[in-house]
């Protein structure tokens, strides 16, 4: 083994045990340089907040921290700048900047490391880089919500056919479909801030798994990189990455959401359907068919959503067989991380953009409105002549079958045809098929009726507002 391999070797921050060249293979595929430089700035944080540490315990002078804090400051200029130079040995941010920090001051640079391992430097690298991408996040979610919010008091007047198992139901307003995906986001904010409260625990100061052997004030650290709790249990604060799988899990439920959000969409953007037109910005066309708008961006939507899932399936299952502490499969968290942040921002974006954008077609909208959908209202009619409902809706149904026999809609009956399944029905029964009537009768809260959806809008802007 020549000196100069020797050399290699020891320059790594795991190296002076080793005497042996590693495989030039393995090297690429330990290495996560090309994803974790993302963490640059967080990495540059992290460092100058941990040589004040190790000035308070006299593990360096006041020479020397000025030094470190001044040459990181530098590391951190080139990065913004684009300057920055990775070199063949860097395998991940943290060599890369502690080999750039020694090229600019020379020795000194060999003490910011004292006491710290990279276990407990890339946890806390992380959560400073996911607590600022939870906030941009919050952000995209908080401006989706508030288009749905608009757009629901914009066309609150607009009726449609509600619908379940794919089948027309019963008529609700256009403003309370939208209204069911803010309330969906709505959680999905409440989750991430509490996500946030857990993401905001700081790991610095563990070490490699056993804690820190100089008496660090990890409270001191914690002020210095805004943290508001200091991690209790170190073998828990360089393994734990539950505010990964956490991180995860939301990008999934949300993008869930936002996908089921784009399926309605797909189908009501339809010719079959009609009821809303998409902007061509956020839309594309067939490379063989001249007449083709297809909806990409909710596809994408729809699609992306599935990839988000199969990250927080795929991280889950490697950190099941895990043992304790930290290995090396958690290298594994970084893309995950990385990859699902990008989506979400993508997707939030896409989903605020297409819905400012779509024209809502109120006419074919309320022109879907059969009086089928009544039936239940015809019930609700009996209930209110006195009739116990389990009666009324077996006599309604009696009336839907009598009108499919005599080939006519269910409004088209005579007032004798209804008097033949009960003596209930009167002249009054032909109230029943104004569909603004029916949506009116859900008065109750979280109900459909104009009323109630301006109290869910009310609800909205005053929580926005906060």
């Amino acid at each position: 083994m020549s000196g100069e391999s020797t050399a290699k070797e020891g320059s790594k921050l795991w190296g002076g045990r080793f005497t042996g060249a590693t495989d030039p293979i393995m090297e690429q595929f330990n290495a996560s340089i090309g994803y974790d430089k993302r963490m640059w700035k967080a990495d540059v944080q992290g460092s100058q907040a941990y040589v004040k540490a190790l000035l308070r315990v006299d593990l360096v002078t006041a020479e020397e921290m000025a030094a470190i804090h001044e040459g990181l400051e530098r590391v951190s200029g080139e990065w913004a700048s684009g300057k920055f130079v990775l070199q063949p040995g860097d395998e991940d941010i943290h060599t890369a900047n502690e080999r750039r920090l020694k090229e600019l001051i020379g020795a000194p640079a060999g003490k910011l490391h004292t006491g710290r391992s990279r276990n407990d430097q890339v946890a806390t690298d992380m959560r400073i880089w996911l607590r600022e991408g939870i906030t941009k996040l919050r952000t995209f979610v908080i401006d989706l919500i508030k288009v749905f919010v608009g757009k629901a008091k914009e066309d609150i007047h607009i009726l449609m056919p509600g619908y379940t198992h794919m089948q027309r139901a019963q008529p609700i307003r256009w403003s309370h479909w939208l209204l069911s995906y803010a309330w969906m986001l709505h959680r999905d904010i409440q989750r991430l801030d509490e996500l946030a409260v857990r993401v905001n625990v700081l790991p610095l100061g563990s070490g490699a798994l056993a804690g820190n052997p100089f008496n660090v004030d990890r409270d001191f650290l914690a002020k210095e990189l805004s943290f508001p709790q200091v991690g209790s249990n170190s073998l828990d604060g360089t393994s734990g990455r539950d505010f990964v799988a956490e991180f995860l899990f939301w990008a999934s439920l949300t993008s869930t959401h936002l996908s089921k959000w784009a399926e309605d969409l797909i189908i009501y953007s339809t010719k079959e359907f009609g009821f809303v037109t998409l902007s061509d910005a956020y839309s594309t066309g067939s490379s063989l068919m001249p007449q083709k708008k297809n909806p990409d961006s909710l596809e994408l939507i729809r699609g992306k959503a599935g990839r988000v899932f199969g990250r927080c399936a795929g991280f889950m299952m490697t950190l099941k067989g895990l043992p304790s502490t930290y290995n090396k499969d958690l290298q594994e968290d970084k893309e995950a991380m990385f990859e699902v942040y990008d989506t979400m921002c993508g997707i939030l974006q896409v989903s605020a953009g297409v819905l400012s954008t779509l024209k809502v077609n109120s006419y074919a909208c309320s022109g879907a409105l059969t009086p089928d959908m009544l039936a239940t209202d015809l019930a609700y009619y009996l209930v209110r002549k006195g009739i116990p409902f389990r009666e009324a809706h077996g006599l309604s149904g009696v009336c839907v079958s009598l009108a499919e026999k005599n080939e006519c809609s269910l409004k088209d009956l005579k007032l004798a045809d209804f008097k033949s399944v009960s003596n209930a029905f009167e002249e009054d029964v032909n109230k029943v098929w104004d569909y603004e009537h029916s949506v009116e009768q859900y008065q109750s809260t979280g109900g459909t009726s104009r009323a109630c959806v301006t109290e869910q809008i009310s609800k909205l802007e005053t929580w926005l507002q906060q």
